[in-house]
């Protein structure tokens, strides 16, 4: 198994990585598709089902599809030209596609929303057809957004993993394979995870790439303690964290604050970050948009609060991260539709645990405990967007997640690695866990917090 650091960590936009991301790379793949038929393509047409139809509004699926037809991707996307863009095709009922031509598509008309049982390969379906000059479907494709940004196609659902390039030294697909790899070789985890990375691309690509995505989140951090107003959407809920920053920064200089107000440093950098993503802005999938704050929050608290900390590491920190975000992708899930909130802010805190550890001087075993701590601590947690927002309860959820990471971590450095509950076990927990759910708890805003909400 080798997923890149690159692939669990991406660049995007918010307010999801399954519900817009996804369906935006989708896009983006059907038009490539439609570039190398033998025959004239008229129009284009688009459906959404499961999750993607429930809660696609609130998530901006449909501007993700309609931008993403139109040319758009997440990791360059310019968000003053879709707007223009946007406006254009809504007008004009038609989108301008680079190689194909002008193709009618008219988002009123030509993108439904399916609210009938999701499609049978994943409960994020989306299905782009392309139409001939008499409107009948000559091409069609389904996609499944399986979190995190990855897309695969119906086929590529059921197909086994691709194994194309180079051998990497260290293909540990377990945490325990990953612990014999470790003691056997004397690496670090992050050690064997660069060594993986070294064996796809060079060193300067790596380092280069790293310190993209840890720039990007601290960026993101910053515009979010800076940013204020109410969040788009409808629920009016307002941005919190400058006011909690600004009051955190006042009280610092008084030198008189309890040693508990850490927690809110720790909770006011995620919360910056899932606010940003909630008003669409650019934030890196950690795994994902939804648990988007978690990691850097974790970061950011390590190397503005603790002692010895240094920027040089934080390439560590997201090595070690994406090993274990990769183990628990790999052996479960990172999608809140597949599996509930304890596969996003829970594989989350798992990963920033992890990293933490690792840079306070963890041992291997240690490093996976403070995982294990973290994630078994999320097992259960439903995903229940109000009006399928990616607000509440999801922007306090991360600033609690990265509470959590920071207690994990520092509980398994009291010990020396030796635990009763294993990480793997705990990985198979949440599966199962997942799979037993109720779809109601799952990314569908059709029970728990989303349905008991004030009538106002």
């Amino acid at each position: 198994m080798f997923l890149s650091v690159f692939e669990m960590f991406k660049i995007g936009i918010g307010p999801s990585s399954s519900h817009t991301m996804g369906p935006m790379v989708a896009a983006a793949r059907f038009l490539d598709h439609l570039r190398g038929l033998p025959f004239r393509v008229a129009g284009l047409r688009a459906s959404l089902h499961g999750s993607l139809a429930f809660t696609g509004v609130g998530h901006a699926t449909d501007r993700a599809v309609i931008l993403g037809l139109a040319g758009f991707t997440p990791d360059a996307y310019d968000a003053g030209r879709a707007d223009a863009v946007l406006a254009a095709i809504r007008a004009q009922g038609r989108v301008k596609v680079t190689g194909l031509g002008e193709l009618r598509f008219d988002p009123d008309r030509d993108l439904a929303f399916d609210y009938g049982p999701p499609l049978p390969g994943h409960s994020n379906g989306l299905r782009l057809m392309a139409t001939d000059a008499q409107g009948d479907v000559i091409a069609q494709e389904t996609y499944y957004s399986i979190g995190g940004g990855f897309v695969v196609t119906e086929s590529e659902l059921g197909a086994a993993p691709a194994t194309s390039g180079s051998a990497i030294p260290f293909p540990f697909e377990s945490a325990a394979q990953m612990l014999d790899m470790a003691r056997d070789s004397g690496r670090s985890i992050a050690a064997m995870k660069r060594a993986n990375e070294l064996a796809r691309m060079g060193p300067q690509a790596l380092e280069e790439g790293l310190a993209r995505l840890w720039q990007v989140m601290s960026d993101c951090i910053d515009r979010g303690l800076a940013g204020e107003g109410e969040l788009p959407g409808g629920l009016r809920v307002r941005r919190r964290a400058r006011a909690i920053h600004t009051a955190l920064q006042a009280e610092a200089g008084l030198n008189l604050t309890a040693p508990h107000t850490i927690n809110d440093w720790i909770s006011v950098y995620a919360m910056a970050v899932n606010e940003e993503n909630a008003a669409g802005g650019q934030v890196v999938t950690a795994p994902t948009n939804g648990a988007a704050g978690v990691v850097p929050a974790t970061i950011r608290y390590w190397l503005d609060h603790v002692p010895g900390a240094s920027p040089a590491r934080v390439g560590e920190f997201l090595l070690t991260a994406a090993a274990i975000g990769g183990l628990v992708k790999h052996n479960a899930s990172i999608s809140g539709a597949e599996c509930g909130c304890q596969a996003e802010v829970g594989s989350a805190a798992a990963m920033a645990a992890a990293g933490l550890a690792a840079v306070l001087g963890g041992t291997p075993p240690q490093v996976e405990n403070a995982a294990e701590i973290a994630l078994e601590h999320h097992l259960g947690m439903t995903c229940d967007p109000v009006k399928g927002l990616v607000q509440v309860p999801c922007i306090e959820r991360n600033g609690l997640g990265a509470i959590k990471a920071v207690s994990a971590a520092s509980l398994a450095l009291r010990g020396d690695g030796t635990h009763f509950m294993p990480l793997d076990n705990c990985i198979e927990a949440m599966r199962q866990t997942g799979v037993d759910m109720s779809e109601k708890y799952k990314e569908t805003a059709l029970g728990g917090l989303a349905v008991n909400i004030p009538n106002c």
